[in-house]
């Protein structure tokens, strides 16, 4: 009922996933009414988003989707939503968290740059990465990545704290608020809310 006359190319697709077609305002609208229409309560939706958008904040390229899911289960939040809010880590936004995570990680942990390490290399750094992750190989990981990784592991804990509260505060009001304004319009005064 809803499907496009003509389907879009693979192109097309992979176009509208970095610059969408409706504009980002529209997008992120569209994103926001169908996040909000998810089941749960406003906690489970915001909390599982936020999730994800803390996440995006680790140096766990590719792992992303499943450490939010971890993270959702254990606050008991939407899983789904979760999964959602990992669109904040993009082609967009990574090198400004890697940079972010990296600079702030050798602040933490050494207290100044070494000139050696100002500009790492994170498509070599990430490729590396997965390669010791998926070999189990923990002394090559270490070996290869260990100097820019451990910074960024370091510094990826208390910006996924401040990231978490960032999008959970203001999108947990929104959620609600979206809520009681669609209970209204259906008018019910019932209205799904599971979780806390």
């Amino acid at each position: 009922m809803f499907k496009r006359n003509t389907p879009l190319t693979l192109g097309q697709k992979i176009l509208g996933f970095f610059w969408p077609s409706i504009g980002w305002r529209r997008a992120g609208a569209y994103s926001m009414h169908r996040l909000a229409r998810m089941p749960g309560s406003a906690y489970s939706i915001a909390g599982g988003f936020a999730c994800g958008a803390a996440i995006s904040f680790t140096p766990f390229v590719g792992l992303h989707f499943i450490f939010s899911a971890i993270l959702a289960w254990i606050i008991r939040a939407n899983i789904l939503a979760s999964a959602i809010g990992t669109v904040v880590g993009n082609p967009w936004t990574f090198p400004f968290i890697w940079a972010w995570l990296y600079q702030s990680g050798i602040w933490l942990t050494a207290g100044e740059l070494t000139e050696s390490l100002k500009t790492p290399a994170f498509g070599e750094l990430f490729g590396n990465m997965m390669e010791a992750l998926l070999s189990v190989d923990l002394q090559y990981l270490m070996e290869t990545t260990g100097a820019v990784f451990w910074p960024m592991l370091v510094s990826s804990v208390p910006t996924g704290i401040v990231v978490w509260l960032v999008f959970y505060v203001p999108l947990k009001y929104m959620v609600e608020r979206y809520q009681r304004r669609r209970r209204r319009r259906l008018g019910t005064g019932y209205f799904t809310n599971k979780g806390r």
